[in-house]
Order: C-alpha cells, then structure tokens, then sequence
C-alpha cells in the first residue's frame, strides 16, 4: 500500500505561480510511476502531467505544456507539480496518482488539494 498526500493548493490570480507536492509513503521501494490527475465541477477526472520512477520521462497533457513542470525526490519520497502562467480554467482538485511502472492503471491516490485562479 501508498499513502498520497497533496499539498501547497490555494488561490492564486491569473498568471501567477503555484507549486504542489505530493508526499508518498508506504511501500514506495518499489518502482513507482506518479502522475497528477484534476477534476473541475462537473467535469471528469483528466490527466495533467506524469513522471517516470526513474524521473527521466514526462508527459504532459497538452493544455499544460510549456507551463506545468513534474518532478520527484526520490530521496524524499515527493512529487512537485509546478504551475506557472496559470489560467482560470486550471481551477480544479489536483490528485496525486502512483502506479507500478509495469501496471498501466493508477492504483494508489491522494485526498486532492483545490487549486483556484481567480481572472
């Protein structure tokens, strides 16, 4: 099992910066993919950005490229999300996700933390 706890949500105004962690523990020896999922209101559950156990390979959903950057300690069992230039349509609750490398569904995740850029 893997406990996820996301924090460093709040509000922020159009074009400002946010950075979001995401601390995992538990079993995390092994080989963890993590990835960052939001859900506006009313809206389904989309895939904002992911990171390799090894950190070396990111993706990226295309409404954050260029502003969103993933990254991860391992060393400190922590994911970041940094989020610049944001925009009012990235309101939403940000979840921290992991998954085996070798599984292709997210298995674990966290409690969700609001993020709201206000115009």
């Amino acid at each position: 099992q893997v406990q996820l706890v996301e924090s460093g949500g709040g509000l922020v105004q159009a074009g400002g910066s946010l950075r979001l962690s995401c601390a995992a523990s538990g079993r995390t020896r092994s080989s963890y993919r993590m990835g960052w999922f939001r859900q506006a209101p009313g809206v389904e559950r989309e895939f904002v950005a992911a990171i390799s156990w090894s950190g070396t390979s990111t993706y990226y959903a295309d409404s954050v490229k260029g502003r969103f950057t993933i990254s991860r300690d391992n060393a400190k069992n922590t994911v970041y999300l940094q989020m610049n230039s944001l925009k009012p349509e990235d309101t939403a609750v940000y979840y921290c996700a992991a998954r085996p490398e070798s599984r292709r569904e997210y298995e674990y995740w966290g409690q969700g933390t609001q993020v709201t850029v206000s115009s």
